[in-house]
């Protein structure tokens, strides 16, 4: 963001024209009196004529009905009939000039963000003008339906606006032709979108209308008006029907006006909005995380609803109700994964799922159902139907009614307890009490390292075991107890009590926590009234008592929230000087003025359960469209993948099991479905969502915002850590005012800590060690030894028969394991988020240079290579060679990774020495030529046999190709003394034992004097050393940058060193490992023996991959859990080299709850500002930081197309027991 503060424009000026043009023609439905561009008359006149046609149409069955001459229904009959034929007639004339039009279009999908072009019209009837008039429709089907709803719409609301019946109702014949002439104005634009034109709605959910749906959507509504007038005509005399019948007539005029608002949602959305709230608070099930499950879990539900109705015993009710409610409230998509067989097979299939990795935790209880799952679920059902059955068998005895006497008092009480108990229990897990407005004295402060965090919450530890027990285990059994020996189940004749019980069965396992409050209202209600009755409350059933108190519950949660959200935006718009626009004043004034007004926006959008829509994010609030808590129509799992979300991925696993510990604690609160959560670890955020919530488990979507911080990121995101540094990290704020939470109007609310294995990113500038003379000249010694520790590894490794294979050693960094290969297939495919699980053992961690700077120094925001085109190094140019395959690749850039072009400026790769193909043949036919001088000019076939004069030299043999350098013996000879023959004795030794059947001091000691395989190994190191220019000491840092990343100045031995594969990737992983040696000597000191040296390289082969950023085996060794890794990079732009290293560990990752409805507030605009006035300006204000709102953060972690998370899980579905 380079603009930043009050002054950006709300709409730019192209986009201010565009939406004044756009808006009237939402109003009216369709017609475009406004086109910014000069038209002919007969264009305002043809569209006014098509929006009056229906008016024409009714108004001549009207007054045929008003002089006798025809019937009520006749009327409405010929007003169907001829508005059929006109818009029969309209699509013939679309449908006829489409086809007459001189360029063939193809009908797509529209695009509600492109801006309509310039029409040339030539006459009143020209394809053009009807083709802007009337576009017609993309499906045949569509024009039958439309045109058949055409003919009904405006037949019925003939009928609905009689002006009889409307003298009927109002008993006024004014009010009836206020309301008569009104209402057709409705039912002209209804029908002027379903025949004519449609307009884009304000209330948009999908970016495109596929399958034009959009068009149904004023008439549907039309018709639930005309549905419950008809009711009302053709039953009895009922006063309530009436007087809705009267109501609605007089909503129906201001239909226009909630279509404008985009108050009313559209089909799709009204039908998940609808299905999840019958869902939650008529069922007692929980939203669902996928539309499709969505679907079923309503339809099961139904169903075992309507099973119950027709069960003719209290006590099949009670069973039925109790075994259903408890299977229907668990994970069922675990039946599928049982279904699937072996666990193997589960987490292939999971890897090719987006998001989806099975976590490190997967064999504990809970992750997976198997045997011990299937045990106690069953163990749970028995036990509950044992219960519920023989308590309401013998309560059918009992004669006492009174809660203070009856059965039910000592379970009365038992769930008072219960709730004081897990409430307090609760509460004490989090940083905050009191919702967020004290600190919690009890919560650890100032932890530094999980190890603290653990031994500072061991009493936390047990209070949380013990609220797990009273919740999972002894609420719902006491639930169940008061419910079955609850009077009100002898009167279950009605569809309310069917419905009540049903439902209160099932959610005292699908939210017990939810089902305990509920209960516990309702017996405070009964103990208040004592025995005085209560009729009107009574005579509800418990069943019913407790979907009106959950109802009534949520919506009053939703109020707070959203006047909480409310105040946030009216106060901060003023009090924030980079907020406070010049309309501040006014606005706030006019808010003061109309408090009322704002008060009823506010409960209207509580009660109707949708968004709170701040427009354009400025204290101008509307009521958004009720829409599922999901609040995005696409599947879950959409993200815009980059390099950098393979960390999220790796992450991922391991926040599952933290986010399940969590959970199963209440450290992160109640868990409602659609709740939020923001975790923050050094330039990592992570956005968490609730999808889905029951009996045990709990379904989430994990987010990853960008690291490349912008401006807006940095400013919210310094006050994400100031929030949590004033909850974790103060301790001696312990006093009442001081224990009091500065940031309560915040929209987060730090909730716990939580230990989570992540990579933390270090990056060291290298000034004083890549340039120093002492450290440069250790180089050329440490690279031998790695060298000759690496041949040593080699031939223990053939030995085994565990040697690489070409698979294997894809980047020069590291070997990789079983897991990986399936990583590899799938590691480029960002979108296919995938977590393997990790192989390695515990870490191992070397104090190194990590530790020499802090994380919070290094931004992502400051670019330090800056763009450079992209070249290939010169062993890449050697990989091309091959046809169609390529050994070394390089990946995408990461930040930190570092191009060649800075090395080469002036000249192109390609006028360096190209260098032979990698890959060729190896160990060719051994021939005893003796010991020839000029044995390194001769062919492999002519190299004599070497006779080692030790048998289990044999093993530590070499390749017979990897003596053939095209060197003088002379040159070799005289850097001969450069060979590290100590190490060498040394590193054999070590390695002698691995390879020996049995431990032998003289076979070791024969062995470190066999001169000929010494000779054989020196031979070898120095032609590499040769080959790779590296015969004298190194002097300049951009040489050891070269060769670091592989581009390997031609010499005369280079092309024998490429020719053989194996070889060159052993002499170049020797040469990062022996910069890596100088990297820790520079930093924390020499090494002081051998053997710490040998255990160096050893770490270095098993817990690092060192290499660049860019490599593909980066990426793998991230994704595999590699514990460190260490990459070289340059800056360009300094001139400084730069080192970073990333280390896996457990780290203290904070986690915060959000205000729920500030964020699907924000994303409503969100979705407004974007589909409907198309402002994509990546500088408008919505965008803009807001250090309370936290709007830029919210904004990113919006679903694709209109956020742009860099990564995505699929659902997640955690156990909580």
């Amino acid at each position: 963001m380079v603009r930043m503060g009050p002054d950006v424009p709300l709409l730019n000026e192209y986009k201010q024209e565009f939406f004044w043009k756009r808006f009237p023609q939402t109003v009216l439905g369709g017609p475009r009196f406004k086109l910014g561009y000069c038209a002919p008359p007969y264009v305002y006149v043809n569209q006014a004529v098509l929006f009056l046609t229906p008016w024409l149409f009714g108004g001549v069955g009207t007054l045929l009905c008003q002089l006798q001459l025809l019937q009520a229904l006749h009327a409405a009959l010929l007003s169907g009939v001829l508005m059929f034929g006109a818009a029969a007639g309209v699509q013939a004339v679309a449908l006829y000039a489409g086809r007459r039009s001189g360029t063939v279009e193809r009908l797509g999908a529209p695009n509600i963000l492109v801006d309509e072009e310039e029409v040339e019209f030539t006459h009143c009837v020209s394809p053009e003008t009807v083709r802007f008039i009337a576009p017609g429709k993309r499906f045949g089907l569509n024009v039958v339906l439309h045109t058949v709803l055409a003919g009904l719409l405006c037949g019925f609301g003939t009928w609905y606006v009689l002006l009889g019946r409307l003298t009927a109702l109002y008993g006024s014949i004014g009010v009836s032709l206020v309301v008569f002439v009104l209402s057709w104005v409705t039912l002209c634009i209804a029908e002027y979108s379903l025949v004519v034109n449609t307009a884009t709605e304000t209330a948009t959910f999908q970016a495109q209308d596929t399958y034009e749906i959009t068009p149904l959507t004023r008439p549907l509504y039309v018709f639930i008006f005309i549905v419950v007038d008809l009711t009302d005509r053709f039953s009895g005399p009922v006063p309530e029907l009436q007087l809705a019948s009267q109501i609605l007539h007089v909503i129906f005029l201001f239909l226009p006006l909630l279509w404008a608002l985009g108050i009313l949602p559209p089909l799709d959305a009204l039908f998940l909005w609808g299905m999840e709230q019958v869902l939650v608070f008529g069922l007692g099930g929980s939203p669902m995380s996928t539309n499709l499950r969505l679907l079923l879990m309503f339809a099961v539900s139904a169903c075992v609803t309507v099973c119950n109705y027709f069960i003719p015993s209290t006590l099949g009710v009670v069973l039925f109700s109790t075994a259903t409610g408890f299977l229907l409230s668990l994970d069922l998509s675990q039946v599928g994964t049982l279904c699937h067989g072996s666990r193997t097979e589960c987490n292939d299939c999971g890897l090719r799922r987006a998001g989806s990795p099975p976590p490190p935790l997967s064999n504990t209880f809970g992750w997976n159902l198997g045997c011990m799952e299937v045990l106690l679920y069953l163990s749970l059902l028995l036990a509950a139907l044992a219960e519920a059955g023989l308590l309401h068998h013998f309560h059918a005895s009992a004669q006492s009614q009174s809660l203070l006497k009856g059965p039910q008092a000592p379970v009365s009480y038992l769930l008072l307890l219960l709730f004081s108990f897990c409430w307090v229990l609760r509460e004490i897990q989090g940083a905050y009490i009191f919702g967020g407005l004290f600190l919690n004295p009890l919560y650890p402060k100032g932890m530094s390292s999980v190890q603290t965090l653990k031994q500072r919450n061991r009493g936390l530890f047990i209070a949380a075991a013990i609220r797990r027990v009273l919740l999972y285990l002894v609420s719902p059994f006491a639930l169940i107890a008061f419910l079955s020996m609850d009077e009100s189940l002898q009167q279950l004749n009605g569809v309310p009590l069917s419905v009540g019980f049903t439902r209160a069965f099932r959610v005292a396992w699908q939210s017990s926590e939810d089902a305990l409050l509920q209960m516990v209202v309702i017996i405070i209600v009964r103990l208040a009234a004592g025995n005085n009755t209560l009729p009107g409350w009574d005579k509800l059933g418990t069943g019913v008592q407790l979907l009106l108190v959950g109802l009534l519950m949520d919506r009053l949660t939703q109020f707070l929230a959203k006047l909480k959200f409310t105040l946030t935006v009216l106060v901060t718009s003023w009090t924030e000087k980079k907020q406070r626009r010049q309309s501040a004043g006014t606005l706030l004034a006019l808010n003061a003025s109309l408090c009322p007004l704002l008060l009823a926006v506010v409960t209207l959008s509580a009660l109707l359960s949708a968004p709170l829509l701040p427009l354009f994010t400025l204290p101008v609030f509307l009521v958004g469209f009720p829409r599922p808590q999901r609040s995005w129509p696409g599947p879950v799992g959409t993200a815009c993948p980059c390099p950098d979300s393979i960390f999220y991925q790796q992450m991922s696993g391991s926040l599952a099991s933290a986010l399940r510990t969590a959970f199963a604690r209440g450290s992160l609160g109640s868990l409602a479905p659609g709740s939020h959560f923001l975790g923050r670890f050094q330039d990592r955020m992570v956005w968490i969502m609730i999808l889905e919530r029951g009996y045990g488990y709990c379904t989430v979507n994990i987010k990853g915002l960008e690291l490349q911080e912008t401006s807006c990121h940095t400013v919210e995101a310094r006050r994400v850590d100031e929030v949590f540094e004033a909850a974790f990290e103060h301790p001696e704020r312990l006093g009442l005012t001081q224990g009091f939470n500065l940031h309560w109007a915040n929209a987060l609310t730090p909730c716990a800590a939580l230990a989570v294995r992540v990579y933390s990113d270090a990056r060291n500038v290298l000034s004083g060690i890549i340039d120093s003379h002492d450290n440069l000249r250790k180089l050329q010694d440490d690279f031998l030894k790695a060298l000759v520790w690496l041949l040593l590894r080699y031939c223990v490794k053939k030995h085994k028969g565990s040697l690489w294979s070409c698979d294997e050693a894809t980047g020069i960094g590291g070997r990789k394991s079983q897991s990986s290969q399936r990583v590899q297939t799938t590691c480029n495919q960002l979108p296919d988020a995938i977590v393997v699980e990790s192989k390695v053992s515990s870490l191992r961690f070397r104090q190194d240079s990590s530790s020499l700077t802090s994380f919070g120094d290094w931004s992502d925001e400051d670019d330090l290579f800056g763009p450079q085109p992209t070249r290939r190094t010169v062993a890449l140019v050697t990989a091309e060679a091959q046809s169609g395959h390529t050994v070394l690749q390089t990946g995408a850039s990461l930040p930190g990774s570092v191009e060649m072009d800075g090395l080469f400026e002036n000249m192109a790769l390609s006028a360096l020495q190209p260098l032979q193909p990698l890959g060729l043949g190896v160990g060719m036919p051994v021939v005893d030529k003796g010991r020839n001088p000029e044995v390194f000019k001769e062919s492999p076939g002519s190299l004599r046999q070497l006779n080692f004069s030790c048998p289990q030299s044999e093993v530590f043999n070499l390749p017979t190709g990897w003596r053939t350098a095209p060197l003088l013996p002379s040159r070799l000879l005289q850097l001969r003394p450069l060979f590290p023959e100590d190490w060498f004795r040394f590193a054999l030794s070590q390695f002698g034992p691995v390879v020996q059947n049995e431990t032998s001091e003289d076979m070791t000691k024969a062995l470190k004097e066999d001169e000929t395989l010494k000779d054989l190994h020196a031979q070898v190191a120095i032609s590499c050393l040769v080959s790779l220019g590296a015969e004298s000491v190194f002097t300049s840092p951009s040489y050891i940058y070269r060769l670091y990343c592989g581009d390997v100045p031609w010499t005369e031995g280079l092309e024998w060193l490429s020719s053989s594969k194996e070889l060159y990737q052993l002499a170049l992983r020797a040469f990062r490992f022996s910069f890596k040696l100088l990297f820790d000597q520079a930093s924390l000191g020499p090494m002081e023996s051998p053997e710490e040296m040998f255990s160096a390289l050893e770490e270095y082969e098993k817990d690092w991959y060192i290499g660049l950023v860019s490599e593909k085996g980066w990426h793998d060794s991230v994704l595999q859990e590699k514990p460190f890794l260490f990459s070289l990079g340059h800056d360009l732009s300094m001139g400084t080299y730069t080192g970073r290293v990333l280390s896996l560990q457990e780290q203290l990752v904070q986690v915060g709850r959000l205000n729920g409805e500030g964020v699907r507030g924000q994303w409503a605009n969100l979705s407004w500002e974007l589909l409907y006035a198309t402002n994509d300006d990546e500088e408008r204000y919505s965008i803009q930081a807001h250090p309370f709102m936290l709007r830029n953060l919210t904004v990113q972690a919006a679903d694709p197309p209109l956020g742009y998370p860099i990564y995505s899980s699929a659902p997640l579905h955690f156990p909580c027991l």
